[in-house]
């Protein structure tokens, strides 16, 4: 036992003196030094050893780097998804802004061509209410200016008019309500009649009768309030729509037609309470323009023109 652990230390001393000379001499040398075909020697047996053992422990460190990383990828998974759902948020916002901007600008167009002064209201609840089948509840009461029996418009046309009022809410019967009738006057001819609703479920249709059977009525002809005593319950000249079929025949007691509304009554947003009526009936002059056909263009060709290629004796 003592023999093999003087061998083992002799050979350790061995080893040192060994080191030790072989760092003196490659220090000594510089960049001429005695081992450095040694050096090369060992970079060529031990090269290819290095490269397998980088190439193996390369991808292992990868995987272990992605495992680290998991849970950051999750919460940026996360965070991306709300950033998503904000901007998804803020558009739906924008898109609904944009419309009650072009709704309200409209509102303030027709306002202003009948010299109506009204008070914006935005509908908030829709359902019957006072044993009427037709109603809308708007965010606008007496408080605002509002009373029973105002006519209420939109950027459309004719919407109803106030049934009841307290201090911050009004509930309006629309003009589509079977119960509700409206006094009109066609726009050409003059003539007057009445419209009933027949329920938003059928389309915003109105029935139109007119007082006198020999009157002249066509499919396109166009509507607006006649105007009640007093400006209550309606006001003149508000557009409220044009007839699609005439139904009675020249000669009867009574002429009839269906009229669709100009107002979508399904669609209901922004509204206005006329709280003053117009000094002077403004007529026709809300109505807006009639759209304008676009002529059909024609080709004249020449006489003794070619017709095309291959013809000709």
């Amino acid at each position: 036992m003592s023999r093999d652990t003087r061998r083992t230390r002799l050979l350790l001393a061995l080893l040192l003196v060994t080191s030790v000379s072989l760092i003196t001499i490659d220090y000594r040398g510089g960049e001429r030094s005695p081992l450095d075909g040694l050096r090369t020697l060992a970079a060529a047996a031990f090269g290819p050893v290095e490269q397998v053992a980088a190439a193996i422990a390369g991808p292992v460190s990868g995987a272990v780097d992605s495992v680290s990383r998991l849970g950051d990828g999750r919460e940026e998974s996360q965070q991306l998804r709300r950033e998503n759902d904000e901007l998804t948020r803020r558009l739906r916002t924008s898109e609904l802004d944009r419309n009650r901007a072009a709704e309200l600008d409209a509102l303030l167009h027709l306002a202003g061509a009948g010299r109506y002064r009204v008070v914006p209201a935005q509908v908030i609840a829709i359902g019957p209410a006072q044993t009427f089948s037709w109603t809308v509840t708007i965010d606008a009461g007496t408080r605002d200016g509002v009373r029973p029996d105002m006519t209420v418009l939109n950027g459309d046309g004719l919407v109803g008019r106030v049934k009841t009022a307290g201090p911050s809410t009004a509930t309006v019967l629309l003009a589509v309500d079977p119960e509700s009738s409206v006094g009109v006057r066609l726009e050409a001819t003059m003539e007057v009649g009445f419209t009933t609703g027949q329920g938003v479920a059928d389309g915003d249709l109105l029935d139109l009768r007119l007082l006198d059977g020999q009157s002249t009525v066509v499919r396109g002809d166009r509507l607006v309030t006649f105007g009640s005593q007093g400006d209550t319950p309606y006001v003149p000249g508000v557009p409220v729509g044009a007839v699609r079929r005439v139904l009675g025949t020249p000669g009867s007691q009574t002429r009839t037609a269906v009229v669709v509304a100009y107002v979508d009554f399904t669609a209901l947003d922004l509204v206005g309470v006329v709280v003053e009526p117009p000094r002077k009936n403004p007529r026709d002059a809300v109505l807006p323009p009639r759209p304008q056909s676009t002529p059909v263009p024609t080709v004249t060709v020449a006489p003794g023109a070619a017709s095309g290629p291959g013809t000709g004796g």
